[in-house]
């Protein structure tokens, strides 16, 4: 590992917390039920929003974090948005900030508090580290490959799911899926398993670390909505694959729709439904 990325996990991770915690009190929560009509744009129709908030906070951590991790490099929702060449950065040999802003912007718009604002850390295509920030709920975890989670401090152990309940599986909106990818999470519709539409993609992966949740199926692969996610799921003991059987790739080129889910189990369990495997 990366001499400074080492020192940095090792001993200075709560100074990346603590920017996280500095960008949403200064740039998200002041503009909390409190947005203009003109502080809030459509990108790619009326469920994808983007806000002063997102775009500020975005400024606020990309100066933050590299100031952390001198000759890191940040990939952020809104700088793709202006420039996609900035993805590139994910197959580079820099370290690289993986930055969602506001996730859940339609909610943040709406005043609703189920938005978070996501940053993970990875290099090669490996998440190392990540942090979720419910900022309306002043809840932190804090993911380390190898050294688990930490939710607001203390240690996260996923609870067991209650036997002989329903798999509760949040899943795309199908705003964000083709046809095909329609059809096959028309397969999570049979007996044992209650989908319902996701909110904020990083809230879902924590109701998963946390035990709330069994599983995601996702259709779309933007590396910000689910790189921090996906460590937090892992190093609770869950895990990730596509419809091809593969782990899913932060750097793109996933075969879609994908899981992540509590265990081995649900995730076999999920892919084989999207398969239409019963």
């Amino acid at each position: 590992m990366n001499t400074r990325i080492h020192d940095l996990l090792a001993t200075r991770i709560h100074e990346v917390e603590e920017a996280v915690r500095k960008a949403a009190a200064a740039e998200i929560m002041p503009r909390f039920r409190q947005l203009a009509d003109h502080e809030v744009v459509q990108k790619n129709g009326p469920h994808d929003l983007v806000t002063v908030a997102d775009r500020l906070a975005e400024e606020h951590l990309t100066a933050s974090l590299t100031a952390l991790l001198p000759g890191s490099v940040v990939v952020g929702e809104e700088a793709v948005h202006a420039d996609p060449a900035i993805l590139d950065a994910l197959h580079g040999d820099a370290p690289v900030w993986i930055v969602d802003p506001v996730d859940g912007t339609r909610q943040f718009v709406h005043g609703d508090p189920g938005f978070c604002t996501l940053v993970a850390l990875a290099r090669h295509g490996e998440v190392l580290a990540s942090w979720t920030y419910a900022a309306a709920r002043d809840e932190m975890a804090v993911a380390v490959r190898g050294r688990g989670v930490l939710l607001d401090g203390s240690p996260l152990a996923q609870a067991p799911r209650a036997a002989g309940s329903d798999l509760q599986v949040a899943t795309s909106h199908p705003d964000f899926t083709t046809d095909d990818q329609k059809r096959a999470l028309l397969g999570l519709r049979t007996e044992g398993v209650a989908p319902r539409p996701c909110g904020s993609a990083g809230l879902e992966y924590l109701a998963i670390a946390k035990g709330e949740l069994d599983a995601v199926a996702f259709s779309w692969e933007n590396a910000w909505d689910h790189a921090a996610g996906l460590l937090l799921v892992t190093e609770t003991g869950g895990g990730h694959l596509t419809v091809a059987g593969e782990p899913f790739r932060i750097e793109g080129g996933n075969a879609l729709p994908f899981t992540a889910a509590r265990d081995a189990a649900t995730v076999e369990r999920v892919i084989g439904l999207l398969r239409d495997e019963g």
